[in-house]
């Protein structure tokens, strides 16, 4: 039974460029099968952010933090039941990593997904570009568990690599004649430095952290191709490592602690295009160039799109609902759509907040009226910032999250 599916995929992957766009369904040959929702129309994600493995394996303390990790994956799922677990990019600290080894450390994340049978899906981060390090390596390692339903779907030096999309069916109807109940998009925010790339002083070439226009042409062609399929506009959601603009001036507005909840000690967060020039020029001179324009004109007028969720700050943990024309930006957003940062889950990385991960609760009913649930299961086994993401959140009063800390005594910070 395992060489036929072995074989059954082999004889997907070679024919799947030949299929028309609207049907590379990234996890249809997967030998999990597709994404489902569960008999009782539900469908559960759990977002793991900024884990930061392999930072300073020479000391103690590098290793140490990475164990401590591992238990907060392990804590996390022990609590949840994700249908789909999400490493949202920076998986790996890339600058404190060797040629040889630096993609090894995805054996460790995904050791308690594996061992639990569980199916995931990554976007990529800065920290996970560098010298060393790119997210094509990255891809590689991954593609050596059954269980990644990583994929790349647009190609190009700039456009990054975790680029692409899942469909979630209904628990009745998994062929790909049958309409998605969710899309699930991904994509990739870049940054960091170019692999195996030096100027001519012998420093590292630095990389554009934005989404690439490319991939925002390919998520409105294929997007417009899945509603002409399907006649109908699918409840969606996007994973993106690096925040848009657009949270920037919202969080410059102000968070209010009970109308969206979470920590909000990152002040101010930093954007796609932080640091780069309207011209492409990254010399320290300017302190945002824009290019992320045409992502949020994209995702603020796809229908259906109910949510972004992101990392890259880890004092970030709320939700916002991007409604309005913001102070200082051009982009009016045509249908509401929820910018939420997850919960930084990894012992590496900057800060002390809690550690622990994004639940995102998709059910049947829900989606009809393109409504999700969510909230963060912290390692204490606690859980913070429980809100419906619905036509009326923004108004809505929750309990205000507390900030609170953990630290690792044997680990440098």
């Amino acid at each position: 039974m395992f060489l036929a599916a072995l074989a059954t995929l082999a004889c997907a992957l070679s024919t799947l460029e030949a299929r028309p766009l609207a049907k590379k369904f990234a996890n249809s040959t997967n030998p999990f099968g597709p994404l489902t929702l569960k008999s009782d129309g539900t469908f559960q994600i759990s977002i793991f952010e900024d884990l930061h493995f392999g930072e300073n394996a020479w000391d103690q303390w590098g290793p140490q933090q990475d164990i401590n990790s591992v238990k907060v994956i392990n804590e996390i799922l022990d609590a949840e039941s994700p249908g789909l677990v999400v490493l949202n990019g920076d998986l790996i600290t890339g600058e404190n990593g060797f040629l040889e080894n630096s993609t090894s450390y995805v054996d460790q994340i995904v050791g308690p997904l594996v061992d639990r049978g569980l199916t995931w899906a990554s976007t990529y981060g800065n920290h996970d570009y560098d010298f060393n390090i790119s997210g094509s390596t990255i891809l590689a390692r991954e593609k050596k568990w059954y269980n990644s339903r990583t994929t790349q779907m647009v190609f190009g030096e700039d456009a990054g690599v975790s680029n692409y999309y899942l469909p979630v069916f209904d628990s009745n109807c998994t062929d790909e004649a049958c309409a998605p109940g969710l899309i699930l998009w991904f994509f990739d925010s870049k940054g960091g430095f170019r692999y195996q790339q030096k100027d001519e002083s012998g420093e590292r070439v630095g990389q554009p952290n934005w989404v690439d226009f490319t991939v925002v042409e390919w998520f409105l062609q294929t997007n417009a191709e899945l509603v002409n399929k399907y006649n109908k506009v699918t409840p969606s959601l996007a994973f993106v490592h690096i925040p848009t603009f657009a949270s920037y001036v919202l969080q410059e507005g102000g968070v209010n602690p009970n109308t969206e909840p979470g920590i909000n000690a990152d002040l101010p967060l930093a954007p796609q295009a932080q640091g780069w020039c309207a011209d492409g020029r990254n010399d320290g001179s300017c302190d945002y160039g824009g290019q992320d324009t045409p992502f949020m004109q994209a995702v603020s007028e796809v229908p259906g799109l109910m949510a972004v969720f992101s990392g890259h700050d880890h004092g970030n943990t709320w939700c916002y609902k991007w409604d309005r024309l913001l102070p200082n930006m051009t982009v009016a957003p045509h249908n509401d759509v929820n910018l939420c940062f997850s919960q930084h889950s990894g012992y590496g990385g900057y800060g002390n907040w809690e550690r622990g991960a994004r639940q995102v609760l998709a059910t049947k009913s829900k989606l009809e009226n393109f409504e999700v649930d969510t909230w963060i299961r912290l390692e204490s086994g606690s859980v913070v910032g429980n809100v419906s993401l619905n036509g009326t959140y923004g108004s809505d009063r929750y309990p205000a999250t507390n900030d609170t800390e953990t630290y690792c005594p044997t680990c440098d910070y």
